[in-house]
């Protein structure tokens, strides 16, 4: 089943490489049957593709992981992206007693004290949530982008995923930062304000700080920790929803945007 999906996989990237972005997910619409998934944390990859999507009036599934511990404006955005194209955003939120034995044992910041305890915390928060919301799909589409970390660099545009048995479809993969930036701008897209205060890369609360001048996208992202390969478990090679990755060909569709602090 493994050969088979690696196959299925590299076929549709193959076949997604020249489309654009809207001909990309009609394609996925039309050649992976079954259940489509694409889970949003609002940031502005996922607030272009939620517009691509539905726009398209694509089958694909919206939906989102809910920490528990996200920004006020990350509520925001969802809460406005709602509301501009009428429809719903499904929740999948961490089991309660896993939140609570987690915060008993370690306090309520407790993934601070070490990697191990901030992957436990991603476990229940985000893992295992997203597992539920993957449970019986064909593909999951993501806003990955090869450009966002030097570990997401070989990011493709699709994916086997044998651990979910499934394919990962990563539309934007080879997009720039500046892309999406235009596409957001040019769509009117509602889109995470922190965005324009040097959040490129925005997840939980205290998790999460604003980029110096020359750091890299995900640079904020548990700052605290000194590993080269900072992911909190959801697109990690041999963890189940992470499988490897190769690289993505150059589309560079888009002009450069014209609102420099939402590209920052």
């Amino acid at each position: 089943m493994t050969q088979s999906l690696e196959r299925a996989a590299q076929a549709l990237a193959s076949a997604l490489a020249p489309l654009d972005v809207a001909a990309r997910l009609a394609l996925v619409d039309r050649s992976v049957a079954g259940r489509l998934v694409f889970t949003t944390s609002f940031g502005l990859e996922d607030q272009a593709l939620t517009h691509f999507l539905r726009m398209a009036k694509s089958r694909a599934e919206i939906v989102t992981l809910d920490t528990g511990r996200l920004f006020p404006e990350t509520y925001d955005v969802w809460a406005e992206t709602e509301a501009a194209y009428g429809f719903r955003i499904r929740a999948y939120v961490p089991d309660r007693e896993a939140e609570e034995r987690f915060v008993a044992e370690a306090g309520i910041n407790g993934f601070r004290h070490s990697v191990e305890a901030r992957q436990a915390c991603c476990g229940f928060r985000k893992v295992v949530p997203l597992g539920r919301a993957l449970e019986g799909a064909s593909a999951w589409i993501t806003g990955l982008r090869a450009g966002q970390s030097a570990n997401r660099a070989a990011t493709p545009l699709a994916e086997a995923d044998p651990a979910r048995g499934l394919i990962k479809i990563n539309p934007l993969a080879d997009w720039s930062r500046e892309d999406v930036a235009q596409a957001v701008h040019d769509n009117f897209v509602p889109y995470n304000v922190l965005h324009d205060r040097g959040f490129p890369s925005i997840g939980c609360a205290p998790c999460t700080r604003a980029v110096k001048v020359g750091e890299p996208e995900r640079a904020g992202r548990w700052w605290w920790e000194q590993a080269s390969k900072k992911e909190c478990g959801l697109h990690v090679a041999g963890a189940p929803g992470a499988p490897a990755t190769a690289p993505a060909q150059s589309a560079g569709s888009l002009s450069q945007p014209s609102n420099p602090e939402l590209a920052a």
